[in-house]
């Protein structure tokens, strides 16, 4: 802890929605048009995650209409700003995250409202989106990057640890969630750090450290600490 004076500090830059281009996936504006039937498929076809809404403020959606709504909401935000998450190889939306609290005159930033159909899970399309917003985010001068969670989400706070983020703490009874309490594990990378992680990302998204089956040669944990 320390409470140094930040020498010839500016605020960060507000996000803009614009596309960030990947490897294996890039990351667009929501737009329900372009992308409503894709998102229906992937988070509410008959293939989709049947746990992707347990611990989600929202969803799962049976019909249509308010999934649409939901997405609608989503596309006009500013914060949270959504991004539909495009394969690089089909074309078609298979996922979507956000930034959220954006704080620029504090330099915080937080990734969150994430939506992957199972296509992109345990994938490098799930890693590298995570990725390309947290490149940005550092990019544009945020020196502090969230993600948080419901304590009982074990599925990501696992991803919270793997991606390089670091446990902060919990906060008890923080939010009533579709009328049960939430408990909110609270993690960070903070600007100092970010150069480690993402060299790690970047080695760990190469097509090298992948064998013909897309299996990792190595993980994206030892690759931070070589």
């Amino acid at each position: 802890m320390n409470d140094q004076p930040l020498l010839n500090w500016r605020p960060a830059a507000s996000p803009e929605k614009r596309t960030l281009p990947g490897r294996y996936v890039n990351l667009v504006p929501l737009d329900v048009a372009a992308h409503g039937d894709d998102l229906w498929e992937a988070l509410q076809g008959p293939d989709s995650d049947s746990l992707l809404w347990d611990y989600l403020p929202y969803g799962p959606f049976p019909e249509r209409a308010p999934f649409d709504t939901w997405l609608t909401g989503n596309a006009t935000s500013t914060d949270p700003m959504f991004f539909a998450v495009i394969d690089r190889i089909s074309g078609r939306a298979v996922g979507l995250l956000s930034f959220l609290r954006i704080f620029p005159k504090d330099g915080s930033i937080e990734i969150g409202h994430i939506a992957y159909g199972r296509v992109m899970q345990r994938s490098p399309a799930s890693t590298e989106a995570v990725y390309l917003l947290a490149k940005l985010a550092f990019e544009l001068g945020y020196r502090r990057l969230e993600w948080k969670c419901n304590a009982l989400n074990a599925r990501s706070m696992r991803a919270a640890q793997r991606l390089g983020f670091t446990f902060e703490g919990t906060f008890r009874q923080a939010t009533v969630v579709k009328d049960r309490n939430r408990d909110t594990a609270w993690f960070s990378i903070i600007d100092s750090e970010w150069p480690r992680c993402q060299q790690a990302f970047e080695a760990w998204l190469d097509t090298a450290n992948h064998d013909g089956a897309g299996r990792q040669r190595k993980r994206l944990e030892d690759l931070r600490q070589s």
